[in-house]
């Protein structure tokens, strides 16, 4: 076949080749063979909210067995209508720990509104026990933007604020990726992509390996516990579980 018809017909003449091989029950090879990719494994979304089959539950409004205290072994906040409440008796750790995760949690502020800034139903989702994002009731309350509500605190401010009203209930989605330290001692920063109530309010902000000011744990590792803060506040916690990535 000469070239001068190969570059008129290129196509018809991928197309016949395609015919020939099929009818021998030939296979293309080589740089033309599509490389195998093995199917995304089937989950059960669950419900709106989740939790999807996949998921570890961390609490689910019966019991804290999944936690210790920050303070002492057993975990002191109490348990009210499905929800969790903060006490001053410290905050608490997740048992099992986490690198990479989707997070989801829900929280509310007190109804009735005392005090102000960071005053008003301040509380805390440290991942790793070493990243926050920031628990406030910012409806109609100012303060310094790296600590309202959603913020990666002391770092990134949220893009909007979405709070709901003090005393209802609000849903934080985290994708988290951690930082890593790399062989030359050097770290690769992670990421936070946050939605709270449905809306981004973190778009993929840099976690680099400063863990947020306060924070319990400190220095890069591959896993850590989910840390829920108590800041002097009674804020209440429901419906959290947590996906590794």
């Amino acid at each position: 076949m000469s070239a001068t018809l190969c570059q008129r017909h290129p196509v018809k003449l991928a197309v016949a080749a395609g015919l020939i091989l099929a009818a021998l029950g030939g296979t293309l090879e080589g740089a033309d063979a599509p490389s195998p990719v093995p199917e995304p494994p089937v989950i059960d979304p669950g419900p709106i909210g989740g939790p999807p089959s996949d998921a570890v539950v961390l609490f689910d409004g019966k019991d804290l067995s999944q936690f210790r205290g920050e303070r002492s072994a057993e975990p002191q906040w109490r348990i009210e209508s499905g929800a969790m409440e903060t006490t001053p008796q410290g905050g608490l750790f997740s048992k099992q720990e986490f690198g990479d995760c989707q997070l989801h949690i829900e929280w509310a502020a007190p109804a009735v509104v005392r005090g102000e800034g960071q005053g008003r139903g301040n509380s805390g989702v440290y991942l790793m026990g070493r990243y926050e994002i920031q628990v406030l009731d910012s409806y109609g309350n100012k303060t310094y933007p790296d600590g309202q509500c959603g913020a990666f605190y002391g770092h990134n401010p949220p893009l909007v604020n979405a709070c709901r009203r003090p005393g209802e209930w609000q849903a934080y989605d985290i994708i988290f990726h951690a930082p890593r330290k790399l062989a030359d001692g050097t770290v690769k920063a992670g990421s936070f992509t946050v939605l709270h109530n449905g809306v981004l309010i973190q778009d993929q902000s840099s976690v680099g390996g400063e863990p947020t000011t306060a924070a319990p744990l400190r220095g890069i590792a591959d896993k850590g516990p989910l840390f829920l803060q108590d800041h002097g506040n009674p804020v209440r916690f429901r419906n959290i579980w947590v996906r590794p990535l």
